[in-house]
């Protein structure tokens, strides 16, 4: 008696074999042992499994996933290259991730003017190595940029070092092809015509964090490269006089293009990293200041800036003599969080911002933090528009130390909160900090935000349950009887 061979689709998820009919058998991930990858992004301390990964090549693909999974009520989300450090990409509800992995052209570039077209899965620093030969580049320099996309740059309104002078993602957007939540394909902006009139729906989309719709193509403004750059590293004795350097080159009317700064636990780490350039073991504390444009006033700028960390008591101050060394100078920034394992087994990355005038005050209270918590925190951050990147170190091994470590990282962010700042500036929400929202907004401006969510993404499909807090038992019954009301 001959034995029937076995179909190796049988017993298979039936909404498996569907999408494998939009992507293909080989562009679909559903075994446990490959969708380990997939249960974190950067931010580690929360992992989910998802119930697929899908890796479409083209905007009618993610678009005829999308239809499928809002058609079948089935979560999904979209991924990037998996760097975010808030959490967004974690699939909490055994989401469907739509991995944009594959959609990593350049569709087109215009040079005349001054712009760019690419999917999602370009990465960063790459658009940059693409056009540098033609005497440009693509401003936005997030610390990953060597891995992550510029699709995740727009989820997240991705920043980077240089953003002081040259701004975030947002300000480099020109236009978006952007598949909705139950799978509509729409277009926004225009390519040339950056202030067409009505709602700023880019603006909107960028920095949303992946609950409004999934970013297919961007049409990106790239800029002429300076004619030349000159870096200066200066060392403290103090972290009060680094950080009122800070306000007084700002304040002497000089806008750096990055001014970076970090702290002695900081610097331990990166020289115990990849890229050590020889900072001394007691230091307290170090900026990194750049200066760029065109090359008549650089040394005018230059010698400004000299002059004002001389006035706040700098033990050495120096000027990079070659590109080389200015590169390393980088690299050693660059690398600062991934160095942090060199000196601890985990570490927990935040981001907060405050007023630059406050740095002193909001510097003390997070080492005042690292004292009563017991875990150490290294600062590294872009001093010049007041990003803080305090560092929790901790052993996840230790029991306790991992619960220790996120309350570290909640009173940080309520110090930035109190002078009047922000819970993030780069990094987004995503699960880690939604609570903490209620830092800086009312339970009514929440509501409001949620509002608009439910217009894009009525059926809450598309990366459930991030960026927004839990409501609050008031606000469930306020909504409860509005509700109520308005069905009488």
């Amino acid at each position: 008696m001959l034995k029937r061979k076995k179909n190796k689709r049988e017993g298979m998820d039936p909404h498996i074999r569907s999408l494998m009919k939009i992507v293909g058998e080989k562009e679909i991930l559903y075994k446990p042992e490959d969708l380990l990858s997939y249960d974190c992004d950067g931010f580690t301390v929360h992992k989910a499994m998802p119930k697929a990964v899908v890796f479409p090549e083209n905007t009618e693909e993610v678009s005829a996933i999308v239809r499928y999974c809002h058609m079948n009520n089935l979560p999904f989300l979209a991924r990037g290259a998996g760097t975010g450090l808030s959490g967004g990409a974690i699939p909490l509800n055994n989401e469907v991730i739509i991995s944009m992995v594959k959609m990593k052209k350049m569709l087109h570039v215009d040079l005349e003017n001054r712009q760019a077209v690419v999917q999602p899965g370009f990465v960063n620093l790459k658009l940059t190595h693409s056009i540098s030969d033609k005497g440009y580049y693509y401003a936005p320099d997030p610390s990953s940029q060597y891995v992550c996309t510029i699709g995740g740059n727009v989820a997240e309104n991705a920043g980077g070092a240089h953003c002081l002078k040259y701004g975030v993602t947002t300000n480099h957007i020109l236009g978006l092809e952007v598949v909705l939540p139950d799978g509509e394909v729409i277009e926004l902006g225009e390519a040339g015509v950056p202030d067409r009139p009505g709602y700023d729906l880019m603006g909107l989309l960028t920095g949303s964090e992946g609950t409004l719709g999934i970013v297919t193509t961007i049409t990106v403004r790239i800029l002429k490269s300076p004619q030349g750059k000159q870096t200066v590293l200066a060392y403290f004795d103090q972290v009060e006089d680094g950080s009122r350097a800070v306000s007084d080159i700002i304040s002497a009317g000089i806008v750096p293009a990055a001014l970076e700064m970090m702290d002695k636990t900081a610097i331990e780490g990166v020289e115990a990293g990849t890229y050590p350039v020889g900072h001394p073991p007691d230091i307290e504390a170090l900026l990194l200041i750049e200066v760029d444009g065109i090359l008549a006033g650089l040394e005018e700028q230059v010698e400004h800036i000299l002059e004002v960390c001389r006035k706040r008591n700098v033990r050495e101050v120096k000027v990079a003599s070659s590109e080389e060394e200015r590169g390393r100078w980088w690299a050693n920034r660059k690398t600062g969080f991934g160095a942090m394992g060199a000196i601890s087994p985990d570490y927990l990355v935040q981001d907060g911002v405050i007023p630059r005038s406050r740095l002193p005050e909001v510097l003390q209270n997070i080492y005042d933090i690292s004292r009563t918590s017991g875990l150490r925190i290294a600062n590294i951050f872009h001093a010049g528009d007041g990003n803080l990147h305090p560092l929790i170190l901790f052993d996840s091994r230790v029991p306790g130390e991992t619960e220790k470590a996120l309350k570290a990282g909640t009173e940080c962010l309520k110090a930035c909160a109190d002078v009047g700042g922000s819970i993030t500036g780069e990094h987004g929400v995503g699960i880690e900090k939604k609570e903490e929202m209620r830092f800086i907004f009312t339970e009514e401006e929440l509501e409001a935000q949620m509002r608009i969510r439910e217009v894009f993404n009525p059926y809450d499909l598309l990366n459930k349950g991030k960026l927004f807090p839990t409501p609050s038992r008031c606000m469930d019954v306020k909504k409860i009887v509005k509700e109520t009301v308005a069905v009488k």
